[in-house]
């Protein structure tokens, strides 16, 4: 009988998947437009996921009232959230794009305290200040490299980090009305038809046979492996381990998208980006409350 795969091994492998995909995705980009792209992705990701949701027999029909909420949620960390993020991914580096979202423990953290809906405490407090500071350098790397429309993708990837801050305080909201895989599910149902729409013109111009086998295999492995099943395997980790244990990993990602943006697109990170990495990595860290190792002088 075959044992089941453990859910930290699993996390592992959802890193990887998550933090090559800002490559994959930048290498789709090459062959297909950013809205157009979109509108793929989540119509193949969606499909799947119900799919195989029905399949396992664990989707249900949301509880009366539930419904509103999982529209407004499912346009905001879907349809607006994704247009920010392909926008955002198109005109600035895999590097940048992780690092600044890497910041997204500390944004909630801020965002919950100012809406009274939190109490941070010190080591709460400075971690949001560490992993600032870091966005801030990441942000100033790419400026010093001076790449074309780079401080407006660096924008648009912070405009996308506020909409998944909101759709995560949101879901808060819904915490213990559904399990975390179907709340994730039904807000991917909800917020694909608004992407659809706004991609239909460019997907009726995309010359579809123009796109080689390496464009669709890239649109694959954004569909079925980063929507599909790291969302399976990120779901199951929070059921076994809890959101706390689960959401360290994702400190993870921007190492995993560095390494892999230099051996796929050649990307040369600047010591700013280390720096600020490393700063929002320890900000996460602190925040959640992992010690950090004291630095032997």
């Amino acid at each position: 009988m075959r044992r089941p795969l453990s859910p930290h091994l699993g996390m592992l492998v959802t890193t990887l998947i998550w933090g090559a995909n800002f490559s994959v995705v930048k290498l789709a980009l090459r062959e297909i437009p950013p809205i157009p792209l979109t509108g793929i992705r989540f119509v193949t990701g969606s499909f799947l996921l119900g799919l195989t949701l029905i399949w396992q027999g664990r989707l249900r029909r949301p509880p009366a009232g539930l419904l509103r909420p999982l529209i407004i949620y499912g346009l905001i960390g879907n349809t607006v959230y994704q247009l920010c993020f392909i926008n955002g991914l198109a005109r600035t580096s895999a590097t940048n794009s992780a690092l600044i979202l890497a910041s997204l423990p500390t944004m909630v953290t801020l965002s919950a305290a100012a809406l009274g809906l939190e109490h941070p405490s010190r080591r709460q407090f400075w971690g949001v200040v560490l992993a600032t500071t870091g966005v801030a350098l990441v942000v100033q790397g790419r400026a010093r490299a001076g790449a074309d429309g780079g401080l407006v993708g660096d924008g648009l990837m912070l405009a996308a980090t506020c909409c998944w801050t909101a759709y995560s305080l949101g879901l808060r909201t819904l915490s213990g009305k559904l399990p975390p895989l179907e709340l994730t599910a039904w807000t991917l149902f909800t917020g694909t038809p608004g992407l659809v729409v706004v991609a239909l013109p460019g997907l009726l111009r995309l010359e579809w046979a123009a796109v080689s086998p390496a464009g669709w295999g890239a649109v694959a492995y954004s569909a079925i492996l980063s929507l599909t099943a790291a969302y399976f395997l990120w779901s199951r980790s929070i059921r076994q381990l809890g959101a706390g244990p689960t959401a360290i990993y994702s400190c993870a990602v921007p190492l995993v998208a560095a390494v892999v943006a230099i051996l796929l697109l050649g990307e040369h990170p600047t010591w700013l980006h280390f720096a600020g990495g490393a700063l929002i990595v320890s900000g996460v860290l602190r925040s959640r409350g992992v010690r950090l190792p004291a630095v032997e002088s």
